[in-house]
């Protein structure tokens, strides 16, 4: 039979999983993934991810494809994936793409959100989503800082050292910081992303909102191109892959 190839729009809560890629001895998305649909078509499958999400980290829009002879509609493969896959990971769509198209081969631009919940106390219902904060920030002095990240630059400061790539530079079109609440919401588009850079970003950002750092450090940390100069890495949990959109 003919091989199709099959694009999955996927949500999950990465809470209970050991990120997005194939481990040895642990769950992950893609072998909840490559399991369910195993036992869908009665074939091996392995699906191939847009963005490999670390662990604890949340997603409302990845992409997978994956390769299959089976005749099924591709519109009527998310609503048999999803009552096998548990109730933690869900797709949204499913549809019949090009033989050729592959999610990391194509221009995209992705966009992340990282969620800080500012309060006296932790909320028992919040903490699997958003960072709990007892400090004051100066959000103004956040949205100052996060300015000097949009464009291109060499992002090498905001890269955890253990990455492996061939080029550090990335293009951010746009670094947001926005107050819903109690919630601050750090939102950033790229057309790609280093290991943990959204996280560093974060964790850079905050410290600037608490005025350990000023916003034009911002600059220094950029040119220093030494993961050093930069903040922490801010818990995985605040953040969510939100939308994937390809060119």
């Amino acid at each position: 039979m003919e091989t199709r190839r099959i694009r999955l729009k996927v949500a999950y809560d990465g809470t209970g999983y050991h990120g997005w890629q194939l481990q040895k001895n642990a769950v992950t998305i893609e072998s909840e993934l490559n399991r369910c649909l195993s036992e869908l078509f009665g074939e091996e499958i392995q699906v191939t991810g847009a963005s490999r999400t670390d662990a604890g980290v949340h997603a409302l829009e990845n992409i997978a494809v994956f390769d299959t002879t089976s005749p099924m509609p591709a519109e009527k493969i998310s609503y048999a994936l999803n009552q096998r896959l548990p109730e933690d990971i869900r797709i949204q769509k499913s549809e019949e793409t090009a033989c050729d198209w592959h999610p990391r081969r194509c221009k995209s631009r992705k966009t992340y959100e990282y969620r800080i919940y500012r309060a006296q106390f932790p909320m028992p219902v919040k903490r699997l989503y958003a960072l709990f904060t007892y400090y004051k920030l100066d959000v103004n002095h956040m949205k100052e800082a996060a300015a000097y990240l949009e464009g291109e630059h060499d992002f090498k400061s905001f890269c955890q050292t253990k990455a492996q790539v061939e080029s550090t530079v990335r293009t951010l079109y746009s670094v947001q910081v926005e107050e819903q609440g109690q919630d601050l919401v750090i939102r950033v588009c790229g057309n790609g992303f280093l290991y943990n850079m959204v996280r560093i970003i974060v964790g850079t950002l905050l410290e600037v909102g608490q005025g350990r750092r000023t916003p034009e450090s911002i600059t220094e940390i950029l040119a220093a191109k030494d993961r050093a100069t930069a903040g922490p890495t801010a818990p995985a949990h605040g953040l969510t892959l939100v939308r994937y959109e390809f060119e």
